[in-house]
């Protein structure tokens, strides 16, 4: 598995955001993540975007971190909010999403972001299991879901190794 820094807009990953919005439309009946996202919030040094390619050169996964700080939607200073985690579904059960998460948290930990952020739904259990496994925990309501009920937001501190 390669897994490479690419722009939000670049072809891969403008594909691999197809596909999860039509997956979150399936999950949750509606239009999708409407969450205003923009290629310039992913560049380093205040955010990152990968993808994860297969041995043949596709693209398999996906995830992103972009920073925030404390604002009317909920952030705090020093947060890193990650966003678009997708594995295709042939792709899954491989730890792919570990493994990506795992280059993310690096990656702001590096950039001097303090806390990992993420919202997801109750629709995703199996995105809950990944963070819940992986060190997160519950925290109080962010971004552009915040207000939602099926919302689940979670935190992280990226403490210094």
């Amino acid at each position: 598995m390669d897994i490479q820094p690419r722009p939000f807009d670049h072809p891969d990953a403008v594909k691999l955001n197809d596909q999860v919005q039509l997956e979150y439309v399936a999950r949750y009946g509606d239009e999708g993540d409407v969450t205003p996202l923009d290629p310039s919030m992913f560049v380093p040094p205040r955010g990152l975007y990968l993808l994860a390619y297969d041995g043949l050169g596709r693209p398999v996964a996906t995830g992103g971190w972009r920073t925030q700080d404390e604002n009317a939607e909920g952030y705090a200073d020093g947060d890193a909010e990650l966003k678009r985690m997708y594995v295709v579904p042939e792709a899954r059960g491989l730890g792919l999403a570990r493994r990506v998460l795992a280059a993310l948290e690096e990656d702001a930990r590096a950039a001097g972001r303090i806390r990992m952020v993420l919202e997801t739904g109750t629709a995703q259990p199996e995105a809950i299991a990944l963070y819940t496994s992986s060190g997160y925990e519950p925290c109080a309501k962010f971004g552009h879901y915040r207000e939602y009920e099926s919302s689940r937001c979670f935190a992280k501190p990226l403490a210094a190794r």
